[in-house]
């Protein structure tokens, strides 16, 4: 070491100072790099925050003309937010649509009973005879040999009755659904209100095998240009029904079992909806198609007698019915929902339309599979009121054959508007909440793991050059 010291300051001093100049220029270089790297990094940051700050520009992630529609998403929230929700939340309510007909008791026509039914937050404990109302013991209406499964509240399905409701409407078969609307035998009437669709526990393989049979064996996914657009709707319809039926399962959601807290999960909203654009989309198309199976039948739902015994609620829901389907602010925004005339041209047609007809009752019995009680319910409720829907829209048709008059049992009628209800109140949680929500998973999930990268990668280039350097 003393004899390389020596060495070097025996050198000549124009020497030295060549050197020093030298040094001078590879610091010079390695400062301009470190400059040039931690610009990079904040012009990359500020890019990704400036890509951040475009949302507030135009918050609507949706926009235009709904698909195979005929008005537009701005339209329709504001329809459905400032008319259509508040008319169809108070219509619900009233004792004619509170209370549904449905077979709960009945086998899977497809595979055995999987014993899915056992699960706790699944089961329902039928009602001791002795607490119907007189007027509903009726021979018809199944009450002997039921055995009481094990369950917890928010799965059973109460069976509180109101005896004077349902009077004066006519017996008739909708052609699109499995059950047989005419056959009393082994139905049982639910209050809706005490029953309301959210969260029970029913997961797993059982519920996932419910809805692959229905996108597999009767609606396959389409791709532009693949399908008939007849087949694009069935798939969009109960593609929005999913949609709908899970933004209220995380909408109304067991957070804490031990304290019976009730909340939103908003993740669970986001994983199985809100991150799919083609979920939402499917959602409004729904919403559309059955608004205007209810615009369409105006003067039936209009002429329909509403009487429960209950004189003034009964007015009330006439009323609330003729605000809904002569609406100035709809008639004048989006006065034709969905145009069915374009559908079933062609000579191909009655062939196409019987064919679709078969796979939606098959979609119909599938809801006989549902190994969870109450999700049954609601699930045959709003199938058949799709299924009434399709029957206004498709299976009457009053300008060519004026002497088949459109016949809706009761039942049908309280499947329709409590299934629009849904639709709308998905809609209106979309809507209200899913720009807030999309933006928390989206900052969550990607922000802070994008700007530790950029400042780490700065660190690791700085430090090579300065290593580089130093071994020059």
């Amino acid at each position: 070491m003393v004899e390389s010291k020596a060495v070097v300051d025996n050198q000549k001093p124009g020497k030295k100072l060549k050197d020093v100049k030298s040094g001078k220029m590879k610091w010079a270089g390695i400062g301009a790099m470190v400059v040039l790297v931690v610009a990079i990094a904040i012009t990359s940051k500020h890019a990704h925050d400036h890509k951040s700050c475009q949302c507030p520009q135009d918050s609507r992630k949706y926009t235009g003309i709904v698909e195979d529609c005929c008005c537009d998403y701005e339209t329709v929230d504001s329809l459905n937010g400032g008319v259509l929700h508040p008319l169809l939340q108070e219509l619900v309510r009233t004792p004619f649509f509170r209370y549904f007909k449905v077979k709960l008791w009945c086998d899977c026509p497809f595979w055995p009973d999987d014993g899915m039914c056992k699960l706790r937050d699944c089961s329902v404990c039928e009602c001791p005879e002795n607490e119907f109302p007189e007027p509903f013991k009726n021979p018809s209406l199944r009450s002997d040999d039921l055995k009481c499964q094990e369950g917890k509240p928010q799965a059973a399905v109460d069976r509180t009755l109101d005896a004077k409701a349902f009077r004066g409407w006519i017996e008739v078969d909708n052609p699109w659904t499995h059950d047989d609307e005419t056959d009393n035998s082994e139905m049982t009437y639910v209050n809706l209100q005490l029953n309301p669709e959210r969260y029970t526990g029913y997961t797993g393989p059982s519920a996932r095998r419910i809805w692959d049979a229905i996108y597999a064996e009767n609606c396959p996914k389409y791709t532009s240009g693949e399908i008939c657009q007849e087949k694009r709707v069935l798939y969009k319809l109960i593609s929005g029904l999913h949609s709908s039926i899970s933004i209220h399962i995380a909408s109304e959601y067991l957070l804490d079992e031990a304290k019976n807290l009730w909340g939103r999960n908003l993740e669970l909203m986001y994983d199985r909806v809100l991150r799919y654009p083609d979920r939402v989309r499917n959602l409004y198309f729904t919403f559309m198609f059955v608004l205007r199976a209810v615009t369409k039948a105006a003067n039936y739902l209009e002429q329909a007698e509403y009487k429960t015994g209950n004189l003034e609620q009964d007015l009330k829901a006439q009323s609330l019915m003729r605000q809904l389907l002569y609406n100035p602010n709809l008639q004048a925004a989006c006065p034709l929902p969905f145009n069915e005339a374009k559908l079933w041209q062609g000579q191909s047609g009655p062939e196409l339309k019987q064919e679709i007809q078969k796979n939606f009752r098959n979609i119909s019995a599938l809801m006989d599979c549902v190994g969870c009680e109450k999700c049954r319910l609601w699930g045959k409720l709003q199938v058949l009121g799709l299924g009434t829907a399709l029957k206004i829209l498709f299976s009457v048709d009053g300008k060519n054959h004026p002497n088949q008059p459109l016949q809706l049992q009761r039942n049908e009628v309280i499947a329709l508007l409590n299934l629009l209800n849904r639709l709308s109140e998905s809609i209106n949680l979309v809507h209200e909440i899913g720009p807030s929500i999309d933006k928390s998973m989206e900052f969550t999930s990607e922000s802070p793991v994008q700007e530790t990268s950029l400042w780490q990668r700065a660190g690791e280039v700085v430090g090579r050059l300065r290593s580089t350097t130093l071994h020059l």
